[in-house]
Parts: structure tokens; C-alpha cells; sequence
């Protein structure tokens, strides 16, 4: 294949013609491609986060004065949550519907609409129930990781997603730790009482990234809207079955990065600097490992990563549990922070499942090369939108979790609980779904010398014999 034409049509720049899986493509000129879209869109996705988790910071610096209470400051970091996760789904099929640079742009330019409404409403006096509405703007960060993923995913061949996926996702989620190091660094050198400084640092940064993916960023063209492709992977049990378990990894990642200050606040009685002086450094190894979790994934299987993943998470929310029923500080924060780094691995290896899955599918239809390829993007790119929003209302449930748990007891200790249970049960998940049928055996040699099509690298799938029906070929989801 030549070089991808890029064509200036209405809207921003096309690409016209994308092969990844072509790798005399790949390596000539669409790596270098996708390098460029991919660094510029963790540029935005990165600005997303930070927005999306602002009022994770924002609350912090409500004293006394502007009459919030533990409950009402729960809620309050819950409702981007919700929204964020609501509008995951929009976002993923924008990107056909508009091109990824060309949504990109308007969503990156969306996040000057809650950062703007903050810096005006931020002040003792305002009514709780508008910085409910402000709070709730700011869910439009939370809609970008959905496009982005979508974006990157079309960009990248198979064997690269899990790596991609996970820098894309991770240099996207660290904008939660940095937002939380800026406000560590305003309030340890302005106080409390000025968090207008920190928003003052995010608008011009909304703008930048707005104008960098509008001159370095491309649309693919082959990447149509595609309705029937949603309405399929709707109707596809792994889409759900994958949401299940997004819920255990990014639904911790970012339910914990919004309510880590807050339990420091009100169960080990820290103040606003001492608990800024340490939430960034969950969300910050949570991201940062990330990427490794795509990597493990891409060489060893998401599905057998994954459980590994839910079972040491398992066994850091006892290790949490126990220093929040002695409090414990110490171990509490070497509990907790395992749980980010964990979410984090985990976050990395079930995205790659979910191309590898739609792949297997693909191949144990009977197809092959650019056509398994090209329902394997279709399926996950639509699937993944579905996925991300329901793994973010993960995040609400755990902060909904946290006040309950706080107003009943005064203590996070059996919400912690809830969320062990929630983790051995995505375990068992795992495992009877994706690893129970292991590869029982080579696809069985042709008559003549010749042999059946392989499976896609990497994703498992057993293709049926040449003399095997095709609607008997059943994927085994063991490798993905």
C-alpha cells in the first residue's frame, strides 16, 4: 500500500486510505502517522482528566465557610462521574460522525465551558446546588477518553492496541494526579483560600491543546458512522461482560482518585495541604503503569493478566480493610496506593481484551487478513464507548459508596468491604469466561498438506478444520 493520501475537505484533513494491519504500510509511513495523532490526543485526553476530576480538587479547598459538609462534598465529586460516564457514550460515535482531529478540537475547546463556570461560582456563599450544576460540566472531560480510545484504536494494527491503548488511556489519566499536584502546589504557596489560581493555570492549557490537535491531527476516512455496528455490540454479551470488569479496574481508578482526599480528610482527620501532599500519588502510579498493563497484555494475554490483576487487588483491599479498622495510616496508604497501581495494570490489559475478542470473533467467522481486521476494529471501536461508560459509573458507585458508608459509620471500612467482594467476583469472571476453555489443540493440518487459516496473533481464537461447518467454529478467548 502508498502512503496515506491526506485530502483537505470539509471539516480538516482526511486520511483516505488506512491499512495498518498492511505492514510494508505500517512501517513506512503509518507508524509515523499514528505516533503524531497519538501524541497530540494524549495531549487532550490528558487536559480531559484534569477537568473531569477538578472538583476532586476543588473541595479542598472548601473550608467551614462555604457551608459543605463530608456528605455533600461525596456527592458533590460523584456527579462528574455520573455525567462523564453518561456522555462516554455520544463521544465514542462522534468520531465517526465528525472524524477524530476535527471532535477532537470541539471537545478539547468543550472543557473552557466547566473551567470558566468554576472560576466564576468558586467563592463562600455560592448555593450547593450550583456548584452541583458547575460540577456536573465538568463531566464533558470524562466524554473524551471515550473518543479518544475510539480514535486511537482505528489508528494502530492489533498487535500494537494493548502498548497504544495503554499510553493513550495513561498519559490521559496522570491529568487527575497533575491537577492534583497543581492545586498541592497552590495551597502549600497561596492557601486554601485561592483556588482561582489554579484554574487560571487550565484555561490557557484547554486552549493549546484545542489549537495543537487542529494543525497536527488527522480524520480517517474509512472510519464511517456506522449504527448498526453499536446496535451489535450492544446486543454482544462480551460488551457487558467487559463492562463487569471495567468496573473493577478504571471504576476503582477513578472512583478512588476523587475520594482519596476526602477519606484522608475525614477518617485519619488530615488537613486540605496534608491530604494535597498526598492523593496525587495513587492517580500518578495508576497511570504511569497503565501502559505496562497493555504491554503484559500484548505478550502474555489480557485475560490471564486481568485475573492475576483482580485477585492482587483482592488481596490489597484486605491489607486496606485492616488499617481502616485500626487506623493505621501507613498501611492504609500502602494498601490504597497498591490499589491505584493495580487499577491502573488492570486498566491496560482488559482494553486489549476487547480488540482481541471482536478479532477472535472475526477469525472463527471464516475471515481472514484485512477483512477480520477491519469487524474487529468496527465491533471494538463501537463496543469500547459502551465499555468506558459503564466502567466510569463504576467511579460513582464507589464515591456513592464512600458517603453512605461515612454517613452510617463515620468510617470507609465496609465500604472497602463492598469493594473486596465486588473484586472476587471479577476474578471469577475472568476466569470462567476467558480462561476456563483453554486452547485445547493446532488447528488440525488440511488434507493434501495444506492447512486451515491461522487465528489472528494474539487473539486466541480457534478456527474450525476444512471440513468443519461454519457456524460449529466457536472462539476461544484464551490468549486475547
Amino acid at each position: 500500500m502508498t502512503a496515506p493520501t491526506t485530502t483537505a475537505r470539509k471539516g480538516g484533513r482526511w486520511i483516505e486510505q488506512w491499512d495498518p494491519e498492511d505492514e510494508t504500510f505500517w512501517k513506512e509511513t503509518g507508524r509515523r502517522t499514528a505516533t503524531r495523532n497519538l501524541v497530540f490526543s494524549i495531549l487532550s485526553e490528558h487536559i480531559g482528566f484534569s477537568v473531569w476530576s477538578l472538583w476532586s480538587v476543588m473541595v479542598l479547598f472548601m473550608g467551614p465557610e462555604y457551608g459543605v459538609d463530608p456528605a455533600g462534598k461525596f456527592f458533590l465529586v460523584a456527579v462528574p462521574t455520573l455525567i462523564g460516564g453518561i456522555l462516554r457514550v455520544p463521544y465514542t460515535f462522534a468520531v465517526a460522525r465528525f472524524g477524530g482531529r476535527n471532535w477532537t478540537v470541539i471537545s478539547a475547546g468543550m472543557l473552557l465551558l466547566p473551567t470558566i463556570a468554576a472560576a466564576v461560582v468558586m467563592k463562600p456563599g455560592t448555593s450547593y446546588t450550583t456548584f452541583m450544576v458547575v460540577a456536573a460540566l465538568t463531566g464533558v472531560g470524562g466524554g473524551n477518553f471515550a473518543s479518544s480510545m475510539t480514535n486511537i484504536n482505528s489508528f494502530y494494527p492489533l498487535r500494537k492496541k494493548g502498548w497504544a491503548l495503554g499510553l493513550n488511556a495513561g498519559g490521559g489519566n496522570v491529568g487527575v494526579a497533575v491537577i492534583q499536584l497543581a492545586a498541592l502546589l497552590v495551597i502549600g504557596t497561596a492557601g486554601a483560600g485561592h483556588p482561582r489560581l489554579l484554574l487560571a493555570v487550565y484555561i490557557p492549557l484547554v486552549v493549546v491543546a484545542a489549537a495543537l490537535a487542529a494543525v497536527f491531527m488527522d480524520n480517517l476516512a474509512p472510519v464511517r458512522n456506522d449504527t448498526g455496528a453499536a446496535k451489535e455490540a450492544a446486543r454482544d454479551a462480551h460488551t457487558w461482560i467487559m463492562s463487569f470488569l471495567y468496573i473493577g479496574t478504571f471504576g476503582s481508578f477513578i472512583g478512588y482518585s476523587f475520594a482519596f482526599g476526602l477519606v484522608l480528610q475525614n477518617q485519619f482527620d488530615r488537613t486540605p495541604l496534608q491530604a494535597a501532599s498526598l492523593t496525587f500519588i495513587g492517580p500518578l502510579l495508576g497511570s504511569l503503569i497503565r501502559p505496562v498493563g497493555g504491554r503484559l497484555a500484548d505478550i502474555y494475554g489480557g485475560a490471564k493478566i486481568t485475573l492475576w490483576n483482580f485477585l492482587a487487588m483482592g488481596a490489597a483491599s484486605l491489607l486496606v480493610v485492616y488499617a481502616s479498622a485500626h487506623k493505621s495510616l501507613g498501611v492504609f496508604l500502602t494498601g490504597f496506593i497498591a490499589l491505584f497501581v493495580l487499577s491502573g495494570l488492570g486498566n491496560g490489559s482488559t482494553y486489549k481484551m476487547i480488540p482481541g475478542i471482536f478479532q477472535a470473533k472475526a477469525v472463527a467467522r471464516g475471515l481472514a487478513g484485512e477483512q477480520a481486521a477491519a469487524y474487529g476494529r468496527r465491533l471494538s471501536g463501537a463496543s469500547m464507548g459502551l465499555i468506558g461508560a459503564v466502567g466510569a459509573l463504576g467511579g460513582l458507585g464507589i464515591n456513592l459508596a464512600f458517603r453512605q458508608s461515612f454517613l452510617t459509620t463515620h468510617s470507609g471500612t465496609p465500604a472497602f468491604v463492598s469493594f473486596l467482594a465486588y473484586y472476587a467476583l471479577c476474578s471469577a469472571v475472568t476466569w470462567a469466561v476467558y480462561l476456563r476453555r483453554a486452547r485445547t489443540a493446532a488447528v488440525p493440518a488440511a488434507a493434501g498438506g495444506g492447512s486451515a487459516a491461522p487465528a489472528a496473533a494474539g487473539d486466541g481464537a480457534r478456527t474450525a478444520g476444512p471440513h468443519e461447518p461454519r457456524d460449529q467454529r466457536q472462539p476461544v478467548y484464551a490468549d486475547i
